[in-house]
Order: C-alpha cells, then sequence, then structure tokens
C-alpha cells in the first residue's frame, strides 16, 4: 500500500531519533530536532519509491537493509556549491601557491584533493586556475605529473562530476576567458574540455571511512562540508587532513568553518579559512 499524507507525516520523534543516530553512526552528521522538517522532505520520497506506509516501517527498512540505509544517508547529505565560490581562496590559490606548485612540479608530482567535491564545480575551477585562462599558460601542467582527487559521499553528484557538464546558469560565475579556453558546448549546456577532464578523478569516499590514498597531497580543499559534523568528528577530520598533507602545503576550509584540536596548533593561518602546514617536501 503507497503511503497517504496523514502515513507519510508520521515521523514521531522515536523515528526521527533512530534515523539521526544512523546518519550519525554511518556520516558522523548531526541532525538535531530543527532538522526534522528537512529529513521528512528528503526521506519522504524514498517511502514513496518502497511503497511504505509510515516512517516507522521505513526505519524498520534501513535498519536490516543496508543498501537502503546507504540511499537514507545520501538522501540527507547537502550538495550545494557553484563555480569560482568563496573567491578569494582562488584568488590566493593563484597568486600564492601555484607558483609553489609549479616550482615543485619540475620535481616530483603534484596532488590536489577536493573533498566533498559535491557535483565538481570547486574541483574543476581548481583545474582551471592551474591551468590559467589561456592555453598559452598551461604547458606547466601539460608537462608534469599533476592529478586531481575528487570525492564526495553521494554517488549521483559523483558521477556528476565525472560527467562534467553544466547548465548555462551554473556556468555564469566562471570568468569569461576560462569559459571560452576551458568549456565546450554540449547541446543546450557545457562541458568541461577533455583536457581538463583528464587532470581530475572523481570517486566515492565517506571521509569517516579508511582512505586509500597511498601519497600525501600538496593541496586540499574541504570547504562547508564539517559544518555538519559534531565538534569531535571535525577535529578527527582536520587532524587526518593535517597529516595527509604534504609539507608546505595548504588547507582550505569553508568561510564558517575553523580548525580545532590538534590540527590548529599543526597549521598556520595565511589567510581567511587559508591554512598553511609548516616545512618542505624532501
Amino acid at each position: 500500500m503507497l503511503p497517504t499524507s496523514t502515513d507519510a507525516d508520521d515521523l514521531g520523534s522515536a523515528e526521527f531519533a533512530a534515523i539521526a543516530g544512523m546518519v550519525q553512526s554511518d556520516a558522523r552528521i548531526e541532525l538535531n530536532e530543527a532538522k526534522k522538517t528537512l529529513v521528512h522532505s528528503r526521506l519522504s520520497r524514498r517511502l514513496r519509491e518502497r511503497g511504505l506506509a509510515s516512517f516507522r516501517d521505513y526505519v524498520r527498512l534501513v535498519q536490516a537493509d543496508s543498501v537502503e540505509r546507504g540511499h537514507m544517508v545520501v538522501a540527507l547529505t547537502t550538495n550545494h556549491t557553484h563555480f569560482f565560490r568563496e573567491n578569494h581562496h582562488f584568488d590566493h590559490l593563484r597568486e600564492t601557491v601555484i607558483p609553489w606548485l609549479q616550482d615543485r612540479a619540475r620535481r616530483q608530482p603534484v596532488r590536489i584533493w577536493s573533498a566533498g567535491c559535491s557535483s565538481g564545480e570547486e574541483v574543476y575551477t581548481i583545474a582551471m586556475c592551474l591551468l590559467g585562462p589561456n592555453r598559452a599558460g598551461s604547458s606547466w601542467v601539460r608537462n608534469a605529473d599533476v592529478k586531481l582527487l575528487a570525492t564526495d559521499l553521494s554517488p549521483p553528484v559523483v558521477a556528476a562530476a565525472q560527467r562534467g557538464v553544466y547548465s548555462p546558469e551554473t556556468v555564469e560565475p566562471i570568468p569569461a576567458p576560462y569559459r571560452s579556453t576551458w568549456m565546450q558546448a554540449a547541446g543546450k549546456d557545457f562541458q568541461m574540455a577533455d583536457d581538463v577532464r583528464s587532470l581530475v578523478t572523481a570517486r566515492v569516499l565517506n571521509l569517516f571511512d579508511a582512505w586509500p590514498m597511498r601519497r600525501q597531497y600538496d593541496v586540499i580543499f574541504c570547504r562547508n562540508v564539517m559544518i555538519y559534523f559534531d565538534d569531535t568528528a571535525k577535529a578527527e577530520l582536520e587532524a587526518r587532513f593535517v597529516d595527509m598533507l604534504a609539507p608546505g602545503g595548504y588547507l582550505y576550509i569553508g568561510h564558517s568553518e575553523r580548525l580545532i584540536g590538534t590540527a590548529a596548533a599543526r597549521m598556520t593561518g595565511v589567510g581567511h579559512t587559508i591554512y598553511h602546514k609548516a616545512g618542505s617536501a624532501a
């Protein structure tokens, strides 16, 4: 029986607490009572798709079905981003970090990670900054070992990042020289050029699972992700980011976020929500 509107509205305190507990356990996302309407809105579709009559039935399902539990967690994650978001970060990247990376690339690989990449606008903004506003300035990237990793918890947004196709409204914030050089028409939309997409590997990754990467990263972006975690989870994740950064590397976080715990003691602020790790690479 498909849920009626009355049945589907039955997200009681017990059901909400059970859902919040599972999301906290699986993704460390903190859901308080103020998020109850959001949870109801995003999961009502899952109830309809599974033909369930109530949230009580849905809680029983996700407690027994790990695949549906994964769908639930993805449904409750927020994916909001746009090109050149928090543009002061990209000004710093171009003016300070890229010259350092260009020098570094003469001796060793360059690795950059967009953690919590959503649908890819952030990682492709980074890639375009590396390449520059025209092809003449991109030779250092083509002649070096430069790779960007984009990860997110949500398989649908990772698939979108892999495609690199965006609507005219979405690409509007991209400065015209970057847009004309590094994007191409794809019907009514725009797609990142092949030589941009070839720099990027997009993968599904829960930030609180084991990380499969084998080498440290020169630059890590994790912006507007940690606002959904409690302080214990933030401190744990930030410490892991610092460990994953190469000596001399840079960490960018969201405009309302801050470093806490051991990460704060190990990094130096060099701009608004921009941090530098001491040392130099071997």
